[in-house]
């Protein structure tokens, strides 16, 4: 068995539901400390965090990841226990064994091998691991990132490990994503009965004016290589059950995926803006997970683009798509990321699996991107 695919079993073997380690980091900083990382541990709440770090100075670069899991679901779904790490058929099965216990043991792996390689090489290389990837992110590299603020923690590149592939190892690299801000709109009226309208004051009817005029907006074109932002309504209640019943209140949930056009708070205010004009009587709570972030062309681009060509022979798409990541938390320092990682074909699925093949090039694509920027 080849050192990162024992590794990566040895990781899946541990149930780390968010967000509970498990004890994953302390397997992998006994790892890095034995070949001469400074480790340090940052708990906020209930969430485990693990800061290694080699060399001193700058450039630095980041290797972000998460070893919590989501649930794994009906036990009895699985065609193996999903923390009993199996090889079938050339894939390796178990909750994590793509998002991102595969790339997490790459990472720790590559860096082994180049600090053996590279002793005493420029800069600084560092590995950042959070426990609170899959839940709510508060306590997790957010509050890390808060931390290198008040430190003045610089960071130059950010390479994140979430499974960004799609066909095959290395033929999408995401270079920047989307923000996202959610909104859980409450819109009061008066209840009453339906056959008397004028003692009553339907929200429904009210609020409908002010939510088609917002699931109509085109809010921009796009942004570079991002899409248009959108708005989804995601859920709509009111009523009592009754059917001669106006209700009291409806209640709204509706979410937004932007681009580089705007902000969270420009958003937040435009939208409340349209439902005053309205002359809606409501609340709204906003809740930010994360602002958009784009990494330019240039040196981290460059040197992804030619690793990534060198070690696997793929030309990756870059690409812009998909959800949320960590390394919506790194970017705000002034940081360049990209995201990189093994094919997402079954991420938070029943039999959740990664190639054998491509987990075992990992480590290899993260020592040549590590020894490119570093060591050159």
């Amino acid at each position: 068995m080849s050192e990162v695919l024992a590794l990566a079993c040895a990781l899946i073997a541990r149930p780390s539901i968010t967000p509970d380690d498990a004890g994953c980091q302390a397997l992998l900083a006994g790892r890095l400390l034995r070949a001469g990382f400074t480790c340090e541990s940052l708990r906020f709440g209930a969430v485990d965090n693990l800061l290694a770090t080699h060399g001193e100075g700058g450039p630095v670069l980041l290797l972000l990841g998460h070893t919590d899991v989501v649930p794994p679901g009906p036990r009895e779904a699985w065609s193996s226990d999903p923390f009993v790490p199996e090889e079938r058929g050339g894939m390796l099965y178990g909750r994590g064994a793509a998002d991102m216990k595969g790339s997490v043991a790459a990472f720790v792996v590559a860096l082994e091998r180049f600090v053996a390689a590279h002793p005493d090489h420029p800069g600084t290389v560092a590995l950042l691991l959070t426990s609170d990837e899959e839940g709510d992110a508060i306590d997790g590299v957010r509050r890390v990132a808060e931390e290198f603020r008040r430190r003045g923690q610089r960071i130059d590149w950010c390479i994140t490990g979430e499974p960004s592939s799609t066909r095959r190892l290395g033929d999408l690299v995401r270079v920047g994503r989307r923000g996202s801000l959610s909104a859980a709109l409450t819109v009061r009226g008066v209840q009453g009965h339906v056959a008397y309208p004028e003692k009553a004051r339907n929200p429904v009817h009210r609020a409908l004016p002010a939510l088609a005029e917002l699931v109509a907006r085109r809010w921009d074109e796009g942004y570079e290589t991002f899409p248009p932002t959108s708005l989804q309504v995601s859920n709509v209640a009111a009523g009592t059950g009754a059917g001669n019943v106006i209700p009291g209140e409806l209640r709204v949930d509706f979410n937004l995926r932007f681009n580089p056009h705007w902000t969270a708070s420009r958003l937040e205010s435009e939208i409340e803006g349209l439902l005053a004009r309205h002359g809606l009587d409501f609340d709204l709570r906003w809740h930010r997970s994360g602002e958009p972030f784009f990494t330019p062309e240039g040196p981290l681009r460059a040197t992804v683009r030619e690793a990534v060509a060198r070690t696997l022979g793929v030309i990756p798409e870059e690409s812009t798509g998909g959800g949320t990541s960590d390394a919506r938390f790194i970017a705000p320092l002034g940081t360049q990321c990209i995201e990189l990682g093994p094919v997402n074909a079954s991420i938070h699925q029943v039999d959740e699996h990664v190639s054998v093949a491509d987990l075992e090039a990992l480590p290899g694509l993260y020592f040549a991107l590590v020894e490119r920027l570093l060591a050159r």
